[in-house]
């Protein structure tokens, strides 16, 4: 098999996640996946997956060559799209990952507008912030709050952001209004759970120390949205991003506490860290529509923070 059919394999492989999965895509047996694989390593000496009976993932040198599989077949798609039309189309996938907060409020109006600019793009907007690895996932673009610890990706801020403890003036008038940190104990408390942990330890900063509060959360939720709305309705004080809430602020339906004890919220990080980031591949292995929505992506938060 020539080079591109392997590139072509290779990337299939991964966005399946398997080899089975990926040959019935292409039509190939499982057999034949495993010694097309098997050959392309052996070409390059290098081993470019690890693999289980349930689960692959990409070594360094497979991160690296996926990378450049992706840019060289979007490069030819491209130049076929030239050569027969004339003109440098933008179509294809976008695949995009953001806090459902986040996602809803600011990147599904940006991504609207883009798509009006550019109708052949089809966007894939997947609602979640667990991802961990951008091109196991097959991501092209994840929107965060705080980096990914991949020192091969790039990550841009798109807004500065904090966090913050909030709750409805309904609640706050029937429960009081916290006035340290360590009366937040005897409060109904909303609390986030990632991968299982409950996220119920809250740091402070009081002038130079920091301080650590465990609450007793009266409730959990994985889903930052469902936290929010259940500090709507008058449920707790829920700690949040000021970007995810700030609508509400703004329209009184939530209030801030604890304001003075929130700075450099994050024990063990920077303030930096709650920023919301944009984390992608480098520009240099991106095709034309994942570069133009990029660009149009950080334009629009740069022209809202100005507002």
């Amino acid at each position: 098999m020539d080079k591109f059919s392997d590139m072509e394999m290779f990337v299939s492989i991964v966005k399946h996640q398997g080899l089975a999965a990926a040959g019935r895509d292409i039509g190939l047996s499982p057999a034949t996946m495993t010694a097309r694989l098997q050959a392309l390593e052996e070409r390059y000496a290098v081993k470019l997956l690890n693999r289980s009976t349930r689960h692959i993932s990409l070594t360094d040198s497979g991160a690296l060559y996926y990378k450049a599989c992706i840019e060289i077949l979007d490069n030819v798609s491209e130049t076929e799209a030239l050569i027969q039309n004339g003109v440098k189309e933008v179509k294809g996938s976008l695949k995009i990952a953001a806090p459902k907060d986040v996602g809803k409020q600011y990147i599904l109006p940006i991504l609207s507008d883009f798509c009006k600019l550019y109708p052949d793009v089809v966007p894939y907007l997947y609602l979640n912030d667990n991802i961990a690895n951008i091109a196991e996932s097959s991501m092209d673009i994840v929107i965060r709050y705080g980096e990914l610890a991949d020192s091969n990706l790039i990550s841009r801020r798109l807004s500065a952001s904090r966090r913050v403890l909030c709750a409805s003036p309904e609640y706050l008038k029937k429960h009081g209004v916290p006035l340290t940190p360590q009366d937040l104990v005897s409060h109904h408390c909303l609390a986030m759970l990632r991968s299982n942990e409950e996220l119920k330890t809250w740091h402070f900063q009081d002038k130079d120390k920091r301080n650590s509060i465990t609450v007793v959360p009266k409730r959990f939720s994985d889903d930052g949205e469902v936290i929010r709305c259940w500090a709507l309705e008058g449920a707790g004080i829920a700690l949040k991003s000021v970007l995810d809430i700030q609508d509400d602020i703004d329209n009184l339906r939530l209030v801030t506490v604890l304001n003075g004890y929130m700075q450099n919220f994050n024990a063990s990080t920077s303030v930096s860290s709650a920023n919301l980031n944009v984390v992608y591949i480098s520009k240099q292995y991106q095709p034309k529509r994942i570069r133009l929505f990029l660009d149009f992506l950080i334009d629009k938060f740069s022209y809202q923070s100005k507002q």
